[in-house]
């Protein structure tokens, strides 16, 4: 049986789907991505606070903002959303598959290369080892085991899928395939962009490298997520198979161009400016799709939500989606983008996107997995859910004081005020935004510490360790 407990069909039948799953390949990975869960974010609010104390770390150049933000970026990048999105692959591929992934000794030495690999650039990061591009700032010997990292996975998941027992590609593996292939080109882009092109072309390749990592990684591996975990969540077939499928080449169609549209009033082409701005607005096309696709698989199950804690992550991960991309496509516009650009505006529109849909789904995912890694229920649905709720209070806040205060910045400039004035009158919003911060953060360490008592906590009434994979309810309560 499937885990929506649908009877197997087809050349599925018969087949034990959690058989298939290298189980300590995907703890290695989840437990990676639990790690930096708590230091990412953290690094975040530190900084945040230098907005109203910029003495307050001390005087220690290793301890700046510049020297501290790349941390936060990669971290969250790199570590907390992409350790547990490559965990939950090698959850989710040999299950919608049939057949397990090949090459199964690579796997765990893979996951400490990628994550040993991380911490080493993000510690030499406030020591001054930094490209200078945006999301893409890892020294060399960082950027060269990740990009093959990334290769070799995506070998392993194309190898699989080649394999798979029915012909047929659930949406889920069309935005898998994309995810890694573009992004195992974008990471030869990223070692190559310092060191072979300068000027303003340097800026305008940096425009797209950047949003291919957010466009053709974060981006489609969020989609692989919640088109694989949503239904399975709340026990439903997912709405439309052909409007998720306009979803996945719409994405692939207008997303490599909006890169430059970080460069308007710039020297940059006037014409790939305004290619920007088009694709930019058509993006609402994929964003439109695929939310009415999520709504839509959750018809006639909000009645069991309250309790549903994976699908509770997802469907909050998809409304901050709607907001953010709103705010993405619009800030494209240059009438839009004069008042907000290099303002808090663009830095709510960045949280919103990254953390509030990406990383959120992730965890979605992670809620949902983590307990038939352990084979229990998870420990403490009260615990996950005061972690939710602190999650998605402290998102929504910053989101808010962020675009309040980014609008009013802009608008002061435009009036010309005087720009000391401008950051005194920000204060306010930004102290908000650190509670905020302080708020997810402590959600995040709540749900990791739930998890962590999943792991190690004796299932009631049993005298041994159930098998991997057979948590019946993995969100605390039923389904």
């Amino acid at each position: 049986m499937s885990e929506t407990g649908t009877v197997l069909r087809g050349k599925f039948a018969g087949v034990d789907l959690d058989e298939l799953v290298d189980w300590p390949v995907v703890r290695v990975w989840l437990l990676w991505g639990m790690f930096w869960l708590l230091v990412a974010p953290s690094v975040g609010v530190l900084l945040s606070g230098l907005f109203n104390y910029p003495d307050y770390l001390g005087s220690s150049l290793q301890l700046t903002f510049g020297r501290l933000r790349p941390v936060h970026v990669n971290g969250v990048i790199f570590g907390a959303f992409s350790s547990l999105f490559i965990g939950e692959c090698y959850y989710l591929v040999p299950r919608l598959c049939g057949v397990r992934v090949p090459w199964p000794q690579w796997s765990v030495p893979l996951a400490w290369v990628w994550n040993l690999v991380t911490a080493a650039a993000l510690i030499s990061l406030p020591f001054g080892e930094n490209n200078g591009l945006e999301a893409g700032e890892f020294p060399l010997f960082a950027k060269i085991p990740l990009c093959l990292a990334t290769m070799v996975v995506t070998v392993q998941f194309l190898v699989t899928i080649g394999r798979r027992l029915e012909p047929p590609l659930y949406v889920a593996l069309w935005y898998l395939i994309g995810a890694f292939v573009w992004t195992s080109m974008n990471l030869v882009l990223g070692i190559l962009l310092p060191y072979m092109i300068s000027g303003i072309n340097s800026a305008a390749f940096h425009g797209l490298y950047i949003h291919y990592i957010v466009g053709l990684w974060l981006t489609p591996a969020g989609y692989v997520l919640i088109y694989y975990y949503l239904p399975i969540s709340v026990r439903n077939p997912i709405y439309a198979h052909k409007l998720s499928l306009v979803g996945f080449w719409s994405l692939a169609l207008f997303y490599p161009f909006v890169g430059i549209h970080h460069y308007l009033y710039s020297p940059i082409a006037d014409w790939a400016e305004t290619i920007a701005i088009v694709t930019s607005m058509l993006l609402i096309i994929p964003v439109w799709t695929v939310l009415v696709n999520f709504f839509g698989t959750v018809m006639g199950r909000w009645d069991s939500f309250g309790r549903n804690l994976p699908a509770k992550f997802l469907i909050m991960g998809a409304l901050m989606y709607l907001v953010g991309c709103f705010q993405g496509s619009t800030e494209a516009l240059r009438s839009i983008q004069q008042p907000t650009h290099f303002t808090d505006f663009v830095i709510s529109h960045s949280h919103l996107t990254v953390f509030g849909t990406f990383v959120v789904w992730a965890i979605g995912g992670l809620v949902y997995t983590w307990p038939r890694v352990c084979g229990r229920e998870l420990w403490s649905f009260r615990m996950g859910n005061w972690a939710f709720w602190l999650i998605t209070v402290g998102i929504s806040t910053m989101g808010l004081v962020l675009t309040a205060g980014g609008l009013q910045q802009g608008f002061q400039w435009m009036a010309g005020t005087e720009w000391l004035d401008t950051v005194l009158a920000m204060r306010p919003y930004w102290i908000v935004r650190t509670v905020a911060g302080i708020s997810m953060d402590i959600g995040m360490t709540l749900l990791v510490i739930d998890l962590m008592m999943t792991a190690i906590a004796k299932p009631a009434g049993a005298a041994e360790r159930p098998a991997y994979g057979s948590a019946p309810v993995p969100a605390g309560g039923a389904a």
